[in-house]
């Protein structure tokens, strides 16, 4: 099954999705066929051999499994307790410099790749699980991969690249739209792969904990906050004093949430009392309580800042994690704040989501859970997408 990050992360998407395809029907769309041509393209320099999968949930059938290259479904076997090896899902992937063409199908799903080494999956009786690489014991901690994240329906194509768990082997992601303009998302600014991990180091309060290395001095991975704090590299009060004078400055000031871009109409209005925020609605009636996030809840966009798939509280949720990661709550009263240059400025932030931000060639990422509020994520979409692509891009 995907994890607690990619489902969320999913959601997001298909926000997004619906967002984009709002308004008027177009009046003639080609249908979405049932598998998309994904090129994945080899620009990594590196010589060991590459590992593609295709793994997710089968739309048509809510069944979890694994596509082959051409875009076969296979559903997974019954696994067990403990986890039991998976049927070998990978695809052989293109050599350094070369392009190898899989196809998509249905699913809500993930494209993984890895470099030297197969991953190792397992399957519970409750479905797959995926690589958890925060844990020291996952089989897959000393390899280096990376994943893609789509979902392809009957509106089309989402396909973004993702941060949300990791900054690992870089990669960017592209659609050719039924115009037959190529738009592609994700690529890093030159030296930025080794920028971001200098920078990460520079960084005091144990955010270097975050990078993760091989035995041989490779470098992996740095691990998102959220496992950062889990895992106990990232101090678990990391983000208290920002969250502290948030609570005092909105015990004052009325915050004012306006969730959704199409409905400026729709606001919510929050004010701290006996510790807790407080929404109401134009009518003055609460509609939502949260008490003081931790670090955790922030860098996780749940918990304290859960987000369910609803119109008010998750909405709001999403809005207050961006402000939070972003650190934009003390400066603008307004909510969400888009304005890019107010992103990151207070010493107290998510500094692995500053340092990634800044790393990538048009400035765009997901790297938490919300970080398409505003539409700052990497995400490429086309509602009648003739191909999409994968290029794994150099480790420099």
């Amino acid at each position: 099954m995907l994890t607690r990050n990619a489902f969320r992360l999913l959601g997001a998407v298909a926000l997004v999705g619906a967002l984009l395809t709002m308004g008027p029907p177009p009046v003639a769309r080609a249908a979405v066929p049932d598998t998309v041509p994904l090129k994945i393209t080899n620009n990594s320099g590196r010589g060991e051999p590459v590992y593609v999968y295709n793994l997710g949930t089968q739309l048509s059938s809510g069944r979890q499994g694994w596509a082959d290259a051409n875009g076969g479904f296979h559903a997974w076997p019954a696994g067990g307790n403990p986890p039991t090896p998976a049927p070998d899902a990978s695809i052989t992937g293109p050599a350094a410099g070369q392009s190898t063409t899989i196809r998509m199908p249905r699913f809500s799903g993930r494209i993984y790749f890895s470099y030297g080494q197969k991953l190792d999956f397992r399957l519970t009786t409750g479905g797959l699980v995926q690589p958890a690489v925060q844990n020291p014991s996952d089989p897959n901690r000393a390899i280096l991969f990376n994943w893609s994240e789509y979902t392809l329906d009957d509106a089309g194509l989402w396909l973004n690249s993702t941060q949300v768990d990791m900054f690992s082997a870089p990669y960017a992601v592209g659609v050719q739209r039924s115009d037959g303009v190529t738009v592609s998302t994700g690529h890093l600014r030159p030296g930025g792969y080794t920028g971001f991990f200098n920078a990460l180091r520079g960084q005091p309060g144990g955010w270097a904990n975050l990078i993760q290395t091989r035995s041989d001095g490779t470098v992996l991975r740095a691990l998102s906050p959220l496992y950062g704090v889990e895992t106990g590299v990232l101090p678990a009060g990391v983000m208290d004093d920002y969250v502290n004078r948030v609570w005092q400055k909105y015990a004052t000031t009325t915050l004012t949430v306006t969730p959704f871009a199409d409905q400026p109409g729709t606001k919510y209005y929050g004010r701290v009392s006996g510790g807790v925020m407080n929404f109401t609605n134009a009518s003055g009636a609460v509609v939502t309580s949260f008490q003081k996030p931790d670090a955790a809840s922030v860098f996780g966009c749940h918990r304290l800042l859960d987000a369910p798939n609803d119109a008010v509280r998750g909405p709001i949720s999403r809005t207050l994690c961006a402000g939070f990661n972003r650190s934009t709550l003390l400066v603008n009263p307004a909510q969400p704040d888009t304005t890019t240059t107010d992103f990151y400025q207070d010493p107290v932030t998510n500094h692995y989501a500053r340092k990634i931000h800044a790393q990538m060639a048009d400035g765009k990422a997901y790297a938490f859970a919300f970080d398409d509020v505003g539409h700052q994520e990497s995400l490429v979409h086309d509602g009648s997408p003739r191909q999409a692509y994968l290029t794994l891009d150099p480790l420099s």
